[in-house]
């Protein structure tokens, strides 16, 4: 049905959906271009974590000192290997950079096309998830930009087996790296959004999320291995934590969404 409770044909949905892509298409091609002229702005974000004078580690430095330890500074210079490899990377970032500002719209446009088919229970329901997954979703992207990037370039790029070797770490590997982990930690953010909605379903309940903790940890450690990156034992355990949080987290909200049922 459209906005007015007339009910719609299979071709007319189907022209709502190609003018909601449209949008969303403008949309995203309309700020990556902003962001692609806006090189150095971009680039001072992206490359922030590179610098010893990144927020994360002046925090870790300031907690050192009070603790009675020093950080000292680092630096890990950045190589480009291709002839048009930077060009291609400053698109491919503006094209990121673009799909991450326009996303409060996508998400308008998606919620916009399906709410229709809703009854006034399932479009509150599906606004709360949505909502709350796209603001968990950003809240993992800004940890794996602020803490799980940071620490694991920190560690792997000052690492070196001898004295002899400096680590010349490619602009590609870096960009590719920063990306992924951004969108893992903002997927993986996600866990406490799908706790809420099977156990809302009654497909999940805290007592066998308790039971099988131990299943869950290593499924856990598991699934990190897949999705990091890198294959170090630090990148691995940097993100196993948050995801194990995440699920305790999780453990909490379906045990009060099974109160809040029984209560109603």
């Amino acid at each position: 049905m459209d906005s007015g409770g007339k009910t719609q044909s299979f071709w007319e949905h189907l022209d709502d959906l190609r003018h909601s892509l449209i949008r969303i298409v403008i949309a995203v091609v309309v700020l990556a271009v902003a962001a692609f002229c806006l090189k150095d702005p971009l680039f001072d974000w992206v490359l922030a974590p590179q610098k010893s004078s990144f927020i994360t580690y002046r925090l870790l430095a300031y907690l050192s000192s009070w603790m009675g330890a020093e950080i000292g500074d680092f630096s890990v210079p950045l190589i480009n290997t291709g002839l048009a490899r930077q060009f291609v990377l400053h698109m491919k970032t503006a094209l990121w950079a673009g799909v991450l500002l326009a996303s409060p719209y996508i998400l308008y446009q998606i919620f916009r096309f399906v709410s229709p088919a809703l009854y006034a229970n399932e479009r509150h329901y599906a606004l709360r998830v949505s909502g709350s997954g796209y603001l968990l979703f950003m809240i993992g992207v800004a940890v794996g930009y602020l803490l799980i990037f940071p620490l694991t370039f920190r560690f792997l790029g000052t690492y070196t087996v001898s004295d002899e070797i400096t680590n010349l770490i490619s602009l590609d590997s870096y960009i590719s790296t920063l990306m992924s982990i951004c969108l893992t930690m903002g997927i993986v953010f996600e866990i406490p959004v799908l706790c809420w909605l099977f156990g809302k379903l009654g497909f999940l309940t805290a007592d066998f999320m308790r039971k099988y903790r131990k299943h869950a940890i290593v499924i856990i450690v598991f699934a990190a291995a897949i999705i990091t990156p890198t294959s170090d034992i630090f990148t691995l355990t940097v993100v196993s934590l948050p995801m194990y949080l995440l699920y305790e987290a999780g453990v909490w909200i379906v045990r009060r969404t099974a109160r809040k049922k029984v209560e109603n």
